[in-house]
């Protein structure tokens, strides 16, 4: 990799979110395979982080649905397409990272697919095979880990996401986009600009290289 951009400074920072951007939503394909119509929900619908993980919790309780369920039904996932020729262009032109609020316990093996991207997200608790609950790696992770790389390791920074829970970090990132975002996030929030795939998001970000 290039450790330095055709003006001769530092790589900038490139942070992604992970499902709906790289990867298809985790819970929806849960969704898909068990029946339960609520695990549809995402941070496209419910503006509440907690809120939603209270319902996928209970959800998954009622239903006695273990981590190696929902493991088996990650392993069958890929990556979204064009994602991982997106991922591998990004790596050579910025310093990259997905910032995310899925779980390690739950997306390692799409990690694994597209090459062991860095990765910052949450912990699972569990009890043997039960999930019991969750630990964020800290309150508004997102907004906090592009406030840190633009002021303490002094890059510039862009970023990508497409719901509620990425508006704080589009919003501190030098520049944000929102990626497939739905028509009533946009309509929300105008300031921010829509990209409608990964090429599309690859041409943007030439323009600052």
């Amino acid at each position: 990799m290039n450790p330095l951009n055709s003006s001769g400074d530092n790589l900038d920072y490139l942070c992604l979110d992970f499902e709906g951007v790289l990867i298809p939503e985790i819970w929806q394909e849960v969704s898909k395979a068990t029946g339960i119509e609520d695990l549809m929900l995402t941070t496209q619908d419910l503006e509440s982080y907690e809120e939603l993980m209270d319902i996928r919790l209970k959800l998954v309780s009622d239903n006695n649905i273990t981590i190696h369920d929902i493991m088996e039904i990650v392993k069958k996932m890929e990556p979204m397409d064009g994602a991982a020729d997106f991922l591998s262009w990004a790596r050579d032109n910025f310093q990259v990272s997905i910032v995310s609020d899925t779980f390690y316990e739950l997306c390692w093996p799409l990690v694994r697919k597209l090459n062991y991207p860095h990765l910052i997200c949450h912990h699972l608790e569990l009890n043997g095979s039960e999930i019991t609950g969750y630990k964020l790696k800290q309150d508004n992770n997102k907004q906090k880990v592009i406030e840190a790389i633009k002021e303490t390791m002094k890059f510039k920074v862009f970023a990508a996401g497409d719901s509620y829970n990425d508006i704080n970090m589009l919003n501190s990132a030098d520049q944000g986009f929102f990626f497939q975002a739905p028509s009533h996030i946009k309509e929300k929030y105008p300031h921010l600009e829509t990209i409608k795939d990964h090429n599309e998001l690859k041409i943007k970000l030439e323009n600052y290289l």
